[in-house]
């Protein structure tokens, strides 16, 4: 009889033990969200609807697009104010400043959109070239201040065509233009070699090509995702975007 008290308090101690290390197990809550270039936080609306909706507490960094490691430090800087640990999304260009700015002791996770995914020392304009020619490029040469923008009459067809024309028009009005050395800068540290990630594929893109996404999704090791879409699948498809970064969310399990 003895012994089998003793069994029994011990099976008891184990599930209590088990079930203490379950309860200290959380999901991730915090979203932050980069937009890249040509575009601005705004377009992540219909994304941070769904995903505030579902209990998440999301943020919209903005991204100056002034030079790279001031990008990132921008990102940083919003993760800062931010208690607990938090999931990382970039969109396009969005995706090399997270890259970088996801080795943030508090980034558990990063999701890719339409994106780049540079290593260390790789630079935008490597990976453009690098890549499977895209006859639809369609970003400007650098303007007298250094500035690349996002060619104004191309902006439908090849940058969000499966948006509406009013708003692809208001879209290109207010694009935010990139500084031209970003092209050159390069990654110092790659998070996605530490920590999970997921890219979303836009499979109609027209900006970066989407077997070019494919490539630094499967370098990455990332979970794919594809979706019919172009370089702005994440305003076309918000709802499915979201999901993507719900289920991301789901499995980073950390110790609170």
């Amino acid at each position: 009889m003895r012994k089998i008290l003793m069994k029994s308090r011990h099976g008891l101690l184990l599930a209590l033990l088990c079930l203490s290390v379950s309860a200290l197990q959380a999901q991730v809550k915090n979203i932050v969200l980069v937009h890249g270039s040509f575009a601005n936080g705004s377009g992540w609306e219909g994304v941070y609807k769904a995903l505030v909706k579902k209990g998440y507490n999301v943020s919209v960094a903005t991204n100056p697009n002034l030079g790279f490691e001031g990008d990132v430090a921008a990102v940083m800087r919003t993760i800062d104010r931010i208690e607990g640990p938090v999931l990382l999304v970039g969109h396009s260009y969005g995706g090399a400043v997270v890259t970088e700015a996801g080795n943030h002791e508090k980034v558990k996770g990063l999701v890719y959109v339409d994106a780049f995914v540079p290593a260390e020392g790789e630079t935008l304009a490597q990976l453009l070239q690098s890549g499977p020619p895209n006859p639809d490029f369609s970003v400007l040469p650098p303007d007298a201040n250094g500035f690349v923008w996002f060619d104004r009459a191309r902006y439908h067809a090849n940058f969000c065509a499966d948006l509406s024309k009013e708003l692809a028009a208001f879209m290109a009005d207010s694009q935010i233009p990139i500084n031209g050395a970003a092209f050159g800068a390069s990654v110092k540290q790659a998070a996605w070699k530490s920590k999970k990630s997921r890219y979303v594929v836009g499979t109609e893109d027209k900006t970066i090509v989407p077997d070019g996404q494919r490539a630094m999704a499967k370098r990455a090791g990332a979970t794919i995702t594809e979706l019919k879409g172009s370089h702005c699948v994440f305003i076309s498809k918000p709802v499915e975007v979201a999901k993507v970064i719900e289920t991301a969310a789901a499995a980073l399990k950390v110790i609170c």
